[in-house]
């Protein structure tokens, strides 16, 4: 079984991505629009598509550990309701999604975004 592994968010030092193997499943960041407020960190648990409304969790921390802390005691309870499907399903809206954006950077368009033959 993968374990959770986290990798720097590329477009802010501040800010993980969590991963179950290749499969994005929480975020962990410095809060944002109000510096001098606590908490300071903030943690999001889950993923979609392969969860339901309302099963994925987030909150706020003082700290970068205590988030880390709240959100892996969060990961605990989601994962144990996720079956291989429901990973499956985040995997296969990824790849869909990757093709649809290479196909859009080569010029081409869905059937549906073509001009009518009429």
């Amino acid at each position: 079984m993968p374990a959770l592994t986290r990798r720097r968010y590329p477009e802010r030092q501040d800010c993980w991505h969590v991963y179950f193997g290749d499969v994005h499943v929480g975020t962990i960041a410095r809060s944002v629009g109000n510096p001098n407020a606590a908490p300071q960190w903030q943690w999001r648990c889950g993923f979609y598509p392969g969860s339901r409304p309302g099963e994925c969790t987030g909150g706020t921390a003082p700290t970068f550990d205590h988030a880390r802390a709240d959100y892996e005691a969060a990961w605990r309870v989601f994962s144990a309701t996720r079956t291989e499907a429901d990973y499956q399903a985040w995997r296969d809206q990824r790849d869909r999604t990757e093709r649809k954006y290479a196909m859009w950077d080569r010029g081409e368009r869905f059937h549906s975004q073509q001009p009518s033959a009429r």
